[in-house]
């Protein structure tokens, strides 16, 4: 049995290391979860994600209640305070057991010096937290995101980027992907509901199920036999519009963890589909997701830049790339992209991304499709991207996703709709 451990200063260093050291919370957090037991790991999730998806709001509020920010080695204690706030503004948590846990924390970080400081600032937030909170809604840290990524919303999306911001401060709904080999979307559905859960379709992708409530994987109908599978429903849009036959050469192209391989060939069973990605260590979630699913298909470690290493001259008829991006479209899923990412990483994607479409379009048949996908909802890396490679290539025609001059699908994160994602479908000439 594992021993209690202080959840708040576990949050708290996760944190730092999200912040300070540019790691991702989903490196991050799993080690800490195995140490605090099985009932505290969800707690543990909800701080961490909680605090990074306000930030900017629990920022504004400690430099309201400190007179000095606390920077080098200390710094763990500034995100000690901010996860203490979180708790008292965003939990049901008691406000006194948030306060002696949070405050227990500097100890457990070997940082006894701090507990009046921190006991401080928290007991002066209860008091002053009407006016400070009524202050707040007339600062941007009312949005919980970063000035560049405002002003990018903003000049994007004149229109849309209020309900985007929106969007990224929920929680995500949980998606999942009925396998057709099974059951058809509509009677699994009748399974999710005689085992007292609802469930909503979606009306352009024809085996997405939205949860009424998330739970977890195990309760749902089928889930150990490969009936269902956790996919965001803009993800699910990719096979349906690459639209994939049995018999066909199929390339995935950053392919892990491998949701949309194992969607291939529920779709086309008989497909001959090889998976690619360059994150070796990511591979083994594609591996996992193969064999959960009982399917089969080849798997390899590569560039997308340098097909040549490893595709050793083979054509596909259809091409799925996937394309490393901002991820600025899942932000309500990952909360730490918004602060891992920075403005100039934009173009430095949109220049990788160039580089991979310009080196695989040379792998698809004449007559084959290429579909571009990216969960990001930048124009450079989408919209810009397309238009610049329809430009670029005579043989490439762009079908089913907008026109040359307004190439592309573009999704946005709704609460009952999937993440932000792209799509652009183009066809090689014969």
């Amino acid at each position: 049995m594992k021993r209690s451990q202080n959840l708040r200063s576990l949050a708290a260093q996760a944190i730092d290391q999200v912040m300070e050291q540019k790691l991702s919370l989903s490196d991050v957090l799993p080690p800490l979860q195995e140490r605090v037991s099985d009932k505290d790991k969800s707690l543990l999730q909800e701080l961490c994600f909680g605090t990074l998806r306000t930030l900017p709001e629990l920022e504004w509020l400690i430099s309201q209640l400190m007179s000095r920010p606390l920077q080098g080695k200390h710094k763990v204690i500034h995100y000690l305070i901010a996860v203490g706030l979180y708790q008292l503004i965003h939990t049901r948590i008691p406000a006194h057991a948030a306060l002696a846990e949070t405050v227990e924390g500097a100890s457990v970080l070997k940082r006894q010096q701090f507990k009046g400081v921190i006991n401080g600032v928290l007991r002066q937030f209860q008091r002053q937290s009407d006016s400070l909170m009524a202050e707040l809604q007339q600062h941007e840290a009312r949005y919980w995101h970063p000035e560049w990524l405002l002003n990018r919303l903003r000049q994007a999306w004149p229109q849309q980027w209020e309900s985007i911001v929106e969007a990224n401060n929920h929680r995500p709904p949980m998606w999942l992907r009925v396998n057709r080999r099974f059951h058809q979307r509509d009677a699994w559905l009748e399974l999710l509901q005689k085992a007292g859960m609802n469930g909503f379709t979606h009306h352009n992708y024809p085996d997405a199920i939205r949860l009424e409530t998330p739970v977890p994987v195990a309760v749902l109908p089928g889930f150990a036999d490969g009936w269902v599978t956790v996919q965001d429903a803009s993800a699910q849009g990719c096979v349906a519009l690459l639209n994939p036959q049995n018999g066909e050469d199929i390339l995935d192209l950053c392919a892990a963890p491998g949701g949309k391989t194992t969607h291939i060939l529920e779709a086309a069973p008989e497909a001959k589909v090889l998976a690619v990605d360059i994150d070796k260590k990511r591979l083994s979630r594609v591996y996992e997701n193969l064999k959960r699913l009982g399917m089969k298909a080849e798997v390899k470690s590569g560039d997308g830049r340098y097909p040549e290493q490893w595709c050793s001259g083979r054509q596909f008829d259809r091409i799925l790339l996937d394309a490393p991006c901002s991820a600025t479209g899942v932000i309500r899923r990952h909360p730490d992209i918004k602060w891992l990412r920075r403005n100039n990483d934009i173009e430095d994607l949109a220049k990788l991304q160039r580089e991979i479409l310009n080196a695989v379009w040379p792998l698809l048949k004449p007559g084959g499709t290429l579909l571009y996908a990216t969960c990001s909802i930048m124009p450079e890396e989408n919209s810009q991207q397309i238009k610049q490679f329809l430009h670029s290539f005579a043989d490439a025609k762009l079908v089913d996703t907008g026109t040359p001059d307004e190439p592309g699908k573009q999704n946005f994160p709704g609460p009952d709709e999937g993440d932000g994602f792209f799509y652009a479908k183009l066809i090689k000439a014969s």
